[in-house]
């Protein structure tokens, strides 16, 4: 694999990792009153053009990061809307 892939591997990585505090807290406590849901719907459609870029770059590390991101961060915003108001 070349150097590049790896550290873009290993940037997706972190990034994507990032998610999973956040979200096991809001899961387990149901607390989402501090997220903002406008930041997390803006973060969901950045991501959801960063798995388009990668399709048209033909980039896996890209899509699959993303994708992956997109998923945990849909269930963060699943999180946020159950919340009472």
């Amino acid at each position: 694999m070349p150097f590049d892939s790896i550290i873009g591997a290993v940037a997706a990585f972190c990034t994507t990792a990032s998610y999973v505090p956040q979200l096991r807290k809001a899961w387990t406590t149901g607390e989402t009153r501090d997220l903002s849901l406008k930041m997390l719907l803006l973060l969901a459609s950045g991501l959801g053009l960063w798995i388009v870029y990668g399709v048209i770059r033909s980039d896996f590390v890209i899509i699959a990061a993303n994708a992956v991101s997109l998923s945990l961060l849909a269930a963060l915003i699943y999180c946020k809307l159950r919340e009472p108001a």
